[in-house]
């Protein structure tokens, strides 16, 4: 053994009961040394995180622990070695661990960034410096996720939460994002709170990177040591395993007392891939949805997009008419309307022209969508058809078998399964936990009596008009 690392075994034993074995094992484990020179040590970890954690954490212990072998060491340069090890010198720029008394550039940077240091070390999602409580624009459909969002974004360490975990569903384009990560941005504004985002690929991504470079403790250990979790995109969470970790880490959050935010495209009884247990612990939140936005909500939008282009296109101008056309005409969605503008803007550029009414006729003619279905809720259903035949909602869902109830239930399954997007095992479920096979059975001696029973066939067309005026 070379006097470099026997040093650096005598470091790692200071190290190890410096900061105790459960520690020493999650962080520093799979740290080596790559050289000394002067008064620089040169380490590497495997993985940026856990070379942004070091940094941030534990950067004076390494120092001290190797000061104390070697007094004129005054600077660790800690670097992500490769999966295949070069000969050479890594080609990362080493990031430099200073004493306290010269801070590292990179610390220093860290500390005044906009996005917190736990956020960078914990790989949060990208943030689009955009989408602040500044520029979301709130109206009827949004004004409940907006003032909860706005809570959550206001409080302070310690303070006691109000409603754990906040969760916001709608469609696309309705602006859950823009909400998310207004929070994050809120958050971090001001260094007392650490707020991560994420969305679920990437946390799905962040575990499955975790248990291959065999660092999922540290993992486990940085994600419940934040104040605020903001997970977006829910309902694309898949697989067993990480599935069960964002379960154990949102009761290990709500447990403390730390805050969570999460949003989807659905509500959590219609996540049907997670577990009954996250679904449960989803529900007990406050569930809040973003509807679809109003005419006069889509004009606030279209104006602000204006005003947001203006500052750096200073003649763009786009005539009121112009604005209540498109209010009046894009009724889709958020992302739409930000299209729109960016078409007259490019146009208007481009070729020098002033907009007009016929202008954006013309360019946003394939965003003027029909207007669409409404979207049926199996709640929705139940309840039409329990007041068309006289039961209550409870009978449709319990294990009654008169005939006054069988045939209601039937229909209303029936009725689920033509007008919604949801599996029979689901519809199962909120038919008071029956098996999907219960649900099949009902859906085919329903469309064998519609076939042959006209007045009852009268009643069903009568049933989806109501639903869906």
């Amino acid at each position: 053994m070379t006097m470099e690392q026997d040093r650096w075994s005598r470091v790692k034993g200071r190290l190890r009961s410096s900061v105790g074995e459960d520690v020493y094992t999650s962080w520093f484990a799979r740290m080596d040394l790559e050289g000394v020179q002067d008064e620089s040590v040169r380490l590497s970890v495997p993985t940026r995180f856990l070379k942004s954690w070091i940094q941030a954490h534990y950067a004076e212990r390494v120092l001290s622990c190797w000061q104390a072998e070697m007094p004129e060491v005054h600077r660790i340069d800690l670097t992500v070695r490769s999966a295949v090890r070069p000969s050479a010198q890594p080609k990362e720029v080493p990031a430099p661990v200073e004493a306290r008394r010269a801070p590292a550039p990179e610390l220093r940077s860290t500390a005044t960034a906009p996005v917190s240091a736990s956020h960078d070390a914990l790989g949060g999602s990208p943030l689009d410096p955009r989408l602040t409580f500044a520029s979301f624009v709130v109206g009827r459909s949004n004004t409940l996720a907006h003032a909860a969002a706005r809570q959550v974004a206001e409080g302070r360490r310690g303070d006691p939460v109000m409603f754990n975990p906040l969760y916001i569903h709608a469609g696309v384009g309705l602006g859950k994002t823009h909400l998310l990560q207004a929070v994050t941005w809120a958050g971090n504004s001001g260094n007392e709170r650490k707020v991560l985002y994420l969305t679920a690929e990437k946390f799905m991504y962040g575990f499955v990177a975790a248990l291959k470079t065999q660092t999922a403790l540290a993992f486990k250990e940085a994600l419940r040591g934040i104040d605020v979790l903001v997970i977006d995109d829910l309902q694309f969470l898949q697989g067993k395993s990480t599935q069960a970790e964002f379960c154990h880490t949102l009761n290990a959050l709500i447990d403390a007392g730390r805050q969570v935010v999460i949003a989807a495209d659905r509500p959590p009884s219609d996540l049907e891939s997670l577990d009954d247990r996250v679904r449960s612990r989803l529900a007990g939140g406050l569930v809040v949805e973003m509807g679809s936005l109003g005419e006069e909500l889509r004009h606030g939008i279209l104006k602000s997009r204006v005003a947001a282009a203006r500052a750096h296109h200073a003649t763009f101008e786009v005539p009121e008419e112009v604005l209540h056309y498109l209010a009046r005409t894009i009724t889709h969605n958020g992302r739409d309307l930000e299209g729109a503008i960016n078409r007259l803007l490019a146009h208007s550029k481009l070729n020098n022209r002033p907009v007009t009414l016929e202008m954006a006729e013309h360019e946003v003619r394939d965003l003027v969508r029909p207007q669409e279905p409404k979207r049926i809720k199996i709640e929705d259903i139940q309840r039409v058809v329990a007041r068309q035949y006289n039961v209550s909602r409870s009978d449709l869902l319990s294990s009654r078998r008169t005939a006054n109830v069988v045939r209601p239930r039937q229909v209303a399954m029936y009725l689920a399964k033509t007008l919604t997007l949801r599996s029979l095992p689901e519809i199962g479920r909120r038919f008071g936990g029956r098996d999907h096979t219960t649900v099949l059975h009902a859906v085919r001696k329903i469309e064998a009596l519609v076939s042959k029973d006209t007045a009852l066939s009268e009643e069903v067309e009568s049933l989806k008009r109501q639903l869906q005026e």
